[in-house]
């Protein structure tokens, strides 16, 4: 696999970028950050320390990913896309805040699920979860948690259908859904949306 390639305008700050991974014009990357292998990083994008992202994620341009988000293999951000952390921002420096900025406890993490969409201009709220396959529209707010395979659109952000790991929008019937364009099938359980056989990424990844 080939190594990394690190474009000359961007401030990388850690060691822990993967091979075949993309890094592109004036993103920057802080110390203790992880990028694993085969992503692309586009323009401008800022990823704070201690975040943490997967095999073949897409991090499309402006995008704003802050400490404590865990983004899973295969996901797509898209440009300018936000996360937040802190349920209760306020200033660390202002005096009768140093207290609560002292430690970690703050810190609000959020997780985006493997092959998970984020939309473009979306704001993505703090200690959420996006399960798997989930697609989040653009301009969308999230403020709770989306279960896998569901749709998300607007301000609060709120579901209007689920969607197949190929993002083709899925039609539920009877507890089962067929995707019109790849036919991979689905099973309804409790309005949770599960495939009926494991969705594949790359040959050697465990579904």
């Amino acid at each position: 696999m080939a190594a990394a390639y690190i474009h000359p305008t961007a401030l990388v700050e850690t060691p822990d970028i993967g091979a075949g991974t993309r890094i592109w014009a004036h993103v920057h990357i802080m110390a203790g950050a992880v990028v694993g292998p085969d992503c692309n990083v586009c323009d401008a994008a800022f990823i704070e320390s201690g975040v943490r992202i997967g095999r073949g994620v897409t991090v499309k341009t402006g995008v704003s990913i802050c400490e404590g988000i865990t983004i899973e293999d295969g996901a797509f951000i898209g440009p300018d896309a936000v996360f937040t952390n802190d349920l209760r921002p306020r200033s660390p420096r202002l005096p009768f805040m140093r207290e609560k900025y002292a430690t970690k406890r703050w810190l609000e993490p959020t997780r985006v699920g493997r092959g998970a969409s984020i939309g473009a201009n979306a704001t993505i709220g703090p200690g959420l979860v996006i399960g798997e396959w989930a697609m989040v529209a653009a301009g969308a707010v999230v403020v709770r948690r989306v279960a896998p395979h569901v749709l998300v659109v607007g301000n609060p952000a709120r579901s209007i259908g689920h969607v197949c790991a190929c993002a083709q929008r899925l039609t539920l019937d009877q507890g089962r859904a067929v995707c019109a364009g790849c036919h991979r099938a689905y099973v309804v359980n409790g309005g949770a949306v599960t495939p009926v056989h494991p969705i594949e990424t790359w040959p050697d990844a465990v579904p």
